[in-house]
């Protein structure tokens, strides 16, 4: 686990999962998602989510983050073998070690277990589509 990862304060909801790898980690609650890097969290909750895809992208550099009139978005990588997920918020909440700070829409691109999917799919409401 990365030695710089911000404590987790508080938590909104029962913890049900969290999983920390070496560069980043995942918390889910009947409540929230809380994405974990090293000196920052994204604490987005699982009402705010508007959807989650498969992502088949690459992404080269481990981290992106790009600000385009209020939109962001953060990326990170994965090992070949690991399903990376597009998820697009309404809302996130980002707590650093300045502070917290409200952020308007945003995407996150990260990979996710499908234990994690399934919580997420469970306590968000999220139906999945299947063409």
């Amino acid at each position: 686990m990365h030695p710089d990862f911000i404590r987790l304060r508080s938590l909104e909801g029962d913890l049900k999962l969290s999983q920390k790898k070496s560069s980043y980690g995942v918390t889910v609650s009947t409540q929230e998602l809380v994405f974990h890097k090293p000196h920052v969290n994204y604490h987005i909750k699982l009402a705010d989510i508007v959807s989650i895809v498969p992502f088949e992208g690459q992404t080269e550099r481990l981290i992106a983050h790009k600000n385009k009139r209020e939109d962001h978005a953060e990326y990170i990588s994965a090992t070949p073998d690991t399903q990376q997920y597009r998820l697009y918020v309404r809302a996130a909440m980002l707590h650093n070690r300045s502070g917290l700070k409200a952020l308007g829409t945003m995407q996150f691109v990260f990979p996710l277990h499908q234990r994690m999917m399934e919580l997420i799919a469970r306590y968000s409401g999220l139906k999945r589509f299947a063409e």
